[in-house]
């Protein structure tokens, strides 16, 4: 009966939306009619509500309701859905000030001689727009009633011309900042938990351990990172679209010709050049270039998109009138007196001491007063001219309000199709695929490419996307990031409005072309730029790195990153250093045995012990590389004989846990059913059947299982934690060559702050006689304050301490204190003296020792990896890696 209701909802959902039911109340009422339905029928003919319902019954169903919608609007963790109102403000109020046509036909007139210029041009204007504006319906539309006629006038093909403007207007879908990226890190963040706590529990499965190392953790996404992930795609499908019109410029240039423009290439139409083009381009700088640098989050940098639409629209409406740039050059002039602000002064309000930090918070504060002023008046305009802002909050606000009740009635839809198992038979379905999960990875976005020609992109992103992605990013086999599967789901999603017969590109199009263009022509022409768009879909599957080496970038190279510590590091930089080693290697040996003949004399006992460890270490460094690689090769010799074997076994073991799982609820309501007053003998026997049916199957799953699996396990986990030995055994070598040496170095160079202390110190003799027992004590702990940040000096503070505690006392013994006092005095000169003769000995040859292993052997012990090593190891996980012989 389960499945009865699953294909009922799924019948009514469909029924729904073929007949033109609004989405917003199409998903969310199919769940509550089926559910219903399936409470109804459970209550009368079971005498249980929740009889046909696999998980959850009506009221689960209903507290997983509330609880999504508290999710959407109350969840700190999901506050990236408030991008969306002001990235969809800044488009419509960029669209309805006629920033988006100016562009358009400036470009036009720049491009045009150009073979295929023409088609070029709005590809070209098509991406800028995608990057300010992101809404598909106005991008199109827009083309479409400037360019359109100019290209038919100019003979183009009426299929080219309608196929590159539906396609360039699509490019909002993929080129950040999207909507759809929004959505689909939204989804992708909720999805990615999911994967986890699945990951988790299979690894407690194939290992026993609770605890999973997180460097085989599913690796989540953010609407920043979802921006960052897509650029290069979305900049590879531009230059796709704009190789393809060149070359059927150059192939049949009857399809595309050359369009020379009337007027002159003179200084005013450089001036209208750099009017159209500079002030979009900087809105993108402003706002993607604010993420990518990290100065800004995803919802600051939608409040930066959608001011600077406002100063725009100021003086746009006010084109051809005196004073109208005079806002926008405000606000430039303004912005610019803040970075030179801010790269001359502190500006934290909250530290302000000098004479100099309040002169530069008050010019600072001017500034701002000055550009608030200046989006204040271009508001202003956009209030009193046409009504503007006014059309701009209203389209914005019923936008947002779709999207948001969408979010919500595709949650209530997928909560109803996991109560009824769906969820359980798509995640079968997919991992019974011969093939793993690339097999499974091309089958959903065949069935995402499919309902792209019958549903909208929201609907695919809120309804298919929270029930596969679990699925595939759980899957240790490719172990991809959700970042990299969001964008080939962006990708594939964004052909959703060109497949006819739904393609809404086409039906914007539609309404603004003139009837000498057929709706055929726009068919033919969408194919050619669905074909672009498929290929560009294979070239990021191909090559991931395109998608996640910005994101790793930005959050490597960033204030923020993590230290070469993160476990999730050490594969890429144990890489990265087994290469240095290699090519490096005589420098470093070189290094070390310069190193072995400095004269250390200078140095303490223990000081001298510690550096000759380290030294010996460093020695040792490369024969440890050495074990690591044969301990990897020799698990890489044993792979081709067990892969196969440990993926059949898992497989099976994991059948069998299903199995032993739906037995012990069969056997749950087999008790329940049997101890009614009126036993339903019926069911019961039904029930018997399914048992035996499933006994049976564990016992054949697991006959199926070779005799060998344990002697084969065996000797891989002994490979694998030879291998895991071998690399302890390398990062303890190389930690340890280190940090003696960087102690040491960190002591002498902190001489000159010790010995500035001299005075203070010598004082402590006549402090008995000169201090009372209080004042004794502050100034003890005062010094013992400023020893604190100097290394090496615990013996001093040790004395100093007793000292103190000593003065503490009521019977204070006045000969205890004074022995301290003589005895921190006695450690202190000690200290001192040799760290003077070490700094004029030692200290040149430790500094160039120190630098030349600080960033090998020493890597793990910075608090950051210096750049160059830090795009490499963002370069190495960009790619996929198989970590399934750890589950």
């Amino acid at each position: 009966m389960e499945l009865f209701f699953l294909a009922l909802l799924i019948l009514i959902m469909a029924s729904a939306l073929a007949s033109g039911f609004p989405v917003a109340f199409a998903l969310p009422g199919s769940a509550i009619l089926t559910i219903g339905a399936a409470a109804a029928a459970g209550y009368l003919f079971a005498g249980n509500a929740s009889e046909y319902f696999t998980q959850d019954g009506p009221i689960q169903w209903l507290s997983a309701g509330v609880t999504n919608f508290r999710g959407v609007y109350w969840e700190v963790e999901r506050d990236t859905l408030i991008a969306i109102p002001l990235f969809v403000f800044m488009g419509i109020m960029l669209q309805r000030s006629k920033i988006a046509e100016d562009l358009l036909v400036t470009m036009a007139q720049l491009f045009g001689p150009i073979p295929g210029g023409l088609g070029i041009s709005v590809v070209f204007v098509g991406a800028l727009l995608a990057a300010t504006t992101g809404i598909v319906g106005a991008t199109v539309v827009a083309m479409g009633l400037i360019s359109l006629p100019a290209m038919l006038r100019n003979n183009y093909s009426k299929a080219l011309a309608t196929g590159t403007i539906a396609a360039s207007g699509t490019l909002g879908q993929i080129i950040p900042p999207s909507i759809v990226l929004i959505i689909l890190a939204d989804q992708l963040a909720s999805a990615s938990d999911q994967a986890s706590t699945a990951r988790k529990a299979a690894y407690k499965l194939a290992t026993g351990e609770f605890s999973m190392p997180s460097e085989l953790d599913v690796v989540s996404t953010s609407a920043g990172d979802m921006f960052l992930g897509a650029f290069i795609p979305g900049i590879l499908l531009v230059g796709l679209y704009m190789v393809f019109i060149l070359v059927v410029a150059i192939i049949r240039p009857k399809l595309a010709p050359a369009v020379h423009y009337e007027g002159k290439y003179d200084a005013r139409f450089a001036i209208n050049v750099v009017l159209s083009l500079v002030p979009p381009l900087a809105l993108i700088v402003a706002v993607l270039g604010s993420i990518l640098l990290g100065i800004a989050t995803v919802n600051q940098a939608g409040a930066i998109g959608a001011v600077g639409a406002t100063i725009m629209a100021g003086y746009r409406l006010k084109e051809g009138e005196k004073g109208a740039y005079i806002p926008a050059v405000l606000a430039v002039l303004s912005l610019i007196v803040i970075f030179v602000l801010l790269a001359y002064f502190d500006l934290n309000i909250k530290s302000m001491d000098t004479r100099d930090d309040y002169i530069g918070v008050t010019l600072a504060l001017a500034a701002v007063a000055v550009f608030l002023f200046a989006v204040l008046w271009s508001g202003w305009r956009t209030i009193k001219i046409g009504d503007t802002l006014k059309g701009v909050m209203i389209d914005t606000a019923k936008t947002t309000s779709m999207v948001f009740i969408i979010l919500l009635g595709a949650a209530m839809l997928t909560a109803a199709f996991r109560a009824f198992g769906g969820e359980e038979l798509v995640r079968e379905f997919l991992t019974g695929l011969p093939g793993g999960f690339w097999a499974q990875f091309f089958v959903v976005m065949a069935v995402i490419f499919v309902l792209g020609f019958f549903l909208d992109f929201i609907e695919i992103a809120v309804v298919v996307v929270p029930i596969v992605a679990p699925i595939l990013l759980a899957d240790p086999g490719a172990n991809v990031t959700a970042v990299w599967l969001g964008v080939m789901i962006g990708l594939n999603i964004q052909t959703s409005f060109l497949t006819p017969p739904f393609g809404f590109a086409l039906f914007y199009l539609r309404g603004v072309a003139p009837p000498i263009v057929k709706t055929l022509h726009m068919y033919k022409g969408v194919v050619a730029f669905i074909g672009l768009q498929l290929v560009a879909l294979v070239i990021v599957a191909f090559l991931p790195s395109l998608v996640n080496y910005l994101p790793n970038r930005v959050y490597l190279t960033s204030e923020t990153a993590p230290p070469p510590l993160n476990p999730r590091l050490q594969a890429c930089i144990e890489q990265n250093l087994f290469t240095y080693y290699d090519e490096e290697g005589d420098s470093l040996r070189a290094s070390i045995a310069a190193a072995r003949n400095l004269d250390i004399g200078a140095l303490p006992k223990d000081d001298q012990s510690d550096l000759n460890a380290a030294l010996e270490k460093a020695s040792e460094i490369f024969e440890r590389v050495a074990a690591v690689r044969a301990a990897q090769t020799a698990i890489d010799a044993y792979l081709p004989e067990y892969k196969d074997l440990h993926l059949s076994v898992r497989a099976a073991q994991a059948d069998i846990i299903k199995i032993k799982d739906e037995l012990s609820d069969l056997n749950q309501t087999l008790t329940r059913i049997s101890r009614a007053e009126e036993p339903n003998t019926q069911r019961i026997e039904r029930i018997k059947s399914r048992i035996a049916e499933l006994e049976a199957m564990s016992d054949t799953t697991l006959a199926s299982i070779p005799d060998i699996w344990e002697e084969k396990h065996a000797a891989y986990v002994k490979l694998a934690n030879e291998h895991k030995k071998q690399l302890n055994l390398y990062r303890r070598t190389s930690d340890g060559s280190y940090e003696a040496v960087a102690a040491i170095k960190i002591k002498i160079d902190q001489t000159d702050a010790l010995v500035a202390l001299a005075d203070d110190m010598t004082a402590l003799e006549n402090l008995l006689a000169s201090s009372s027992s209080e004042e004794a004590q502050d100034r003890l702990k005062e010094l013992e304050s400023r020893l604190n940040e100097i290394d090496g000096t615990s013996d001093i503070k040790s004395q100093l301490s007793k000292a103190r505690r000593e003065l503490r006392k009521e019977g204070t013994d006045q000969q205890e204190v004074a022995e301290r006092l003589a005895a921190a005095l006695q450690a202190y000169d000690g200290e001192v003296a040799w760290r003077q003769n070490a700094q004029g000995a030692l200290l040149s040859g430790l500094s160039a020792y120190e630098g030349a292993i600080k960033h090998n052997l020493g890597l793990r012990q910075q608090s950051r990896l210096p750049d160059d090593i830090a795009l490499d190891v963002a370069a190495c996980r960009s790619h996929h890696n198989d970590v399934s012989l750890s589950f």
